[in-house]
């Protein structure tokens, strides 16, 4: 898998992200409209700076399939003590579906053990009208 990633580490002043909405003007743009699920990873500092946005994969129409190893491969190697996973649904349907909710919690108990913060997991839209679902303010894991 060929990870591409946005470096934002050297781009001066950042703001610390504090709530999804904050996820989503960083990630919507790139996700609009896309034909296929691709799942990220928002990697944080220590006081929740942004300092890459990692693409983890990119899967079928409706299904992504992203284990552990592969999510937190990119948060570990840069030593970030926080991530939040973002994908997208391009139905434009942002109702989490129950894998969707069985791997964030893998996900949550695996970031446990590695001492990593899951902060969020937030699904967006079509990236049409800004719509989007955060599995944390929804209570899901």
């Amino acid at each position: 898998m060929n990870n591409r990633l946005e470096d934002y580490s050297n781009t001066g002043d950042k703001q610390p992200i504090k709530t999804p909405e904050d996820v989503v003007s960083i990630v919507n743009s790139r996700l609009k409209n896309k034909k296929k699920e691709h799942f990220l990873a928002i990697l944080l500092d220590t006081k929740n700076k942004l300092i890459k946005v990692s693409e983890i994969s990119i899967s079928s129409l409706d299904a992504t399939i992203v284990h552990p190893r592969e999510a937190f491969g990119e948060v570990i190697s840069a030593s970030t003590s926080s991530v939040i996973f973002v994908h997208n649904h391009p139905s434009g349907d942002t109702e989490a579906s129950e894998d969707d909710i069985y791997l964030t919690e893998r996900l949550a108990k695996a970031g446990e053990i590695m001492g990593i913060d899951v902060l969020d997991h937030i699904i967006i839209g079509n990236g049409n009208n800004n719509e989007y679902l955060s599995l944390k303010r929804q209570n899901l894991f």
